[in-house]
């Protein structure tokens, strides 16, 4: 399906779709937000994407995340150049590289959060105590709070990152004592090719230890000078496969990747990095 059809016509029908499980659960679909995972996806194919007025993307990789977010800079840099020389290209709108927000999907090591916090607006995978600590570390060295999501394992997979579920309602509680991190919600990933019955009970878990955390007051006393707004409102869960899925249980932060970019080429590799979880 995807072979036969333009990236343009690609994101209407994501976008559509995701419409439409917002409205099935009674909910606006401007409550939704999509991040384009664009690990697999062309330079042009990003730009394309920006012009046709998408702005959070995604990448599993602090290195491929600072290229995509440099390359987009790049975009606006030459779009200043053509507008001084009389050119029009809406390609190239004034502040395109402000506009885009960049996050950080994948698994987070402690010696790159520094390039990390740098680049991302928000962190969803936030897994350990430890790694939150590195990050309030390099944060105190910034103007403004880091935001992050800590991200559970409500499907027990062993082979899955993030913090068990009975687990993460005390880490949560612990972050909030941290100055410059601000923890914003959760995040969690069905297994993969799970079927839609076996995908919702994983997000109805994380649903569920997100209302407990809200219950708790997690997030109510995160109050920075010159933050902005922002509270502990974020359930990301949901990726190409499984993103209605997940509206349906609540989710307000999808991931989407394949279903935009296509799948990738057969000579790609796509080999996972033991460091570095690939998502979507």
């Amino acid at each position: 399906m995807h072979t036969a059809m333009t990236l343009r016509e690609r994101y209407t029908e994501v976008m559509d779709r995701v419409a439409r499980a917002a409205r099935r659960a009674g909910r606006s679909p401007s409550d939704i937000l999509v991040v384009a995972v664009t690990k697999y996806a062309e330079p042009d194919q990003i730009r394309d994407l920006m012009a046709a007025g998408h702005r959070d993307f995604g990448e599993n990789k602090v290195q491929q995340l600072v290229q995509r977010s440099a390359m987009v800079g790049e975009f606006a840099e030459r779009g200043r150049r053509f507008r001084e020389a009389g050119a029009t290209d809406l390609l190239f709108s004034p502040g395109a590289a402000a506009m885009a927000r960049w996050h950080m999907i994948g698994r987070l090591q402690r010696n790159k959060v520094k390039k990390c916090v740098e680049t991302a607006r928000l962190i969803h995978s936030v897994d350990s105590l430890r790694l939150a600590e590195e990050i309030q570390t390099v944060a105190l060295k910034r103007e403004h709070p880091v935001d992050i999501l800590l991200q559970i394992n409500c499907s027990g997979e062993p082979s899955k990152a993030g913090l068990a579920i009975p687990a993460a309602p005390h880490v949560a509680d612990l972050l909030g004592t941290m100055i410059n991190v601000r923890l914003r919600g959760v995040m969690t990933m069905a297994p993969h090719g799970a079927s839609e019955s076996e995908s919702r009970a994983v997000f109805e878990r994380c649903r569920d230890c997100f209302e407990e955390m809200k219950r708790m007051g997690i997030g109510e006393d995160q109050h920075y000078e010159n933050a902005g707004p922002g509270g502990f409102n974020i359930l990301s869960m949901g990726m190409s496969g499984d993103f209605e899925a997940a509206i349906a249980e609540g989710a307000n932060v999808v991931r989407v990747g394949s279903a935009l970019f296509g799948e990738p080429a057969p000579d790609m590799d796509v080999s996972d990095d033991p460091e570095e979880r690939e998502d979507d």
